[in-house]
């Protein structure tokens, strides 16, 4: 039954990407040719073998990954464009690599199911009462205007192809939460809480970390912004002085880089509560240990996957390249990122790889009518179980702030370092 079902759903990813692909106007590379290889550089969220085969076989074409930690992979792209030919991260990286003339513009009419994206790349809301949240919303950022610069107003062409997004918070281990902690509503400000000094891991990024301790520190009431999506040098001298005082004092355990890392971190219950992604909460569920995902009440610090074209890119790798990012909107990559708690832009055409249970709990937040399993097979959500933060609806419409690049950029680079090393 296991191999007739495979055998059906890959029938249906064949049938949806050529789809995809006569629509832009494409076919798959023809067999007997050399087939182009394409460098994808980005990180361990996206850069998955179970991804890189399935692209391959569907394609025609070979796939090399290279992934990294976040912060590591954006300074080798702005360094060297002829390094790689696609780059997969997150839309605080848009500007960065933009200005570094690192990405060329994708024509958008070659993104065959570019009609089927839902709004939060082209107005911002997936639903008319969400509210936009602070920072770079990716809809500000996307569309490559006439002067060269990015900004709303709708083009023929976009800096990244939108694919994979989420909202993210902090994990914790359920049975590691101090007892007056059980009923009292989630808070970014658990991450400064005196209860879990000494167990407290921090995602090594100046662009996301930034933004979880920033909303921490307000959450506690130690410090208040006119912008938390804009700081300013004086806002950042007063959070990162206190920061530095709490890493001083040893409440930080860790800062960890990549998914992996911040897994072993839980696993081995070096870190009680960390800044955490998705993947890293199916994981450990996978293997029965308890990590909830918070849903603060001061909202998500949101986050959007982009993919981008290398300014170097040309001809025939160029061609592969663009069939790779309509492979991502072909229906199966959406529904297998969708069981490590990822959604895709055009969600409709994942429904039908997805089984009713699976669409219900991830997309609906609906509670689980049976175990659910995730990328690597396990089991990582039980019967019952519901997601915190609710529907996809819900969690987008509560973004606190955006993965972002301030006009304070380089400063909050050299206070983050500062941080790091004190």
């Amino acid at each position: 039954m296991d191999k007739q079902k495979n055998l059906l759903t890959r029938r249906r990813v064949l049938k949806g990407s050529l789809a995809g692909w006569l629509t832009a106007g494409m076919v798959p590379f023809a067999i007997g040719k050399e087939k182009p290889v394409v460098r994808v550089l980005g990180t361990h969220v996206t850069l998955q073998e179970p991804l890189r085969q399935q692209a391959m076989e569907d394609l025609g074409i070979r796939l090399q990954f290279a992934p990294g930690g976040s912060a590591t992979v954006l300074q080798k792209a702005t360094m060297n464009p002829q390094g790689f030919d696609l780059y997969e991260q997150w839309s605080n990286s848009i500007n960065v690599l933009w200005r570094a003339n690192a990405i060329q513009p994708i024509d958008k009419r070659r993104i065959g199911n570019w009609d089927e994206i839902n709004d939060l790349t082209k107005t911002g809301k997936v639903s008319p009462e969400a509210k936009i949240g602070a920072g770079d919303a990716p809809h500000k950022i996307i569309n490559v205007q006439a002067d060269g610069s990015l900004g709303e107003k709708h083009t023929d062409e976009i800096s990244f192809v939108p694919y994979v997004h989420n909202v993210d918070s902090f994990g914790y281990l359920e049975n590691a939460l101090p007892a007056d902690m059980n009923s009292a509503d989630e808070s970014w400000g658990w991450l400064l809480d005196s209860r879990f000094s000494g167990k407290v891991g921090i995602v090594n990024d100046p662009t996301i970390g930034l933004f979880d301790l920033a909303l921490a520190a307000k959450a506690k009431g130690f410090m208040e912004f006119e912008d938390i999506g804009a700081m300013t040098r004086a806002e950042l001298d007063s959070l990162f002085l206190l920061l530095i005082e709490l890493k001083q004092l040893q409440h930080f355990n860790g800062f960890w880089t990549s998914v992996p890392e911040s897994v072993q971190y839980m696993r081995t219950k070096r870190v009680t509560i960390e800044s955490m992604f998705s993947p890293a909460v199916s994981d450990l569920n996978g293997q029965d240990i308890p990590v909830r995902f918070a849903a603060p009440r001061e909202g998500y610090r949101g986050w959007h996957g982009v993919m981008c074209l290398s300014a170097a890119t040309q001809g025939r790798v160029k061609d592969a390249a663009y069939e790779y990012m309509n492979w991502w909107l072909s229906g199966w990559p959406g529904a297998f990122i969708a069981r490590q708690g990822y959604y895709i832009s055009n969600p409709q055409r994942s429904k039908s790889y997805l089984s009713e249970a699976e669409w219900n709990y991830w997309y609906r937040g609906l509670p689980a009518s049976e175990p659910l399993r995730g990328p690597d097979g396990k089991v990582s959500v039980n019967r019952g179980q519901q997601r915190s933060g609710g529907s996809y609806e819900d969690r987008f419409g509560h973004v606190a702030v955006w993965n972002t690049v301030m006009p304070t950029y380089e400063y909050s680079l050299q206070k983050w370092y500062e941080f790091i090393t004190s």
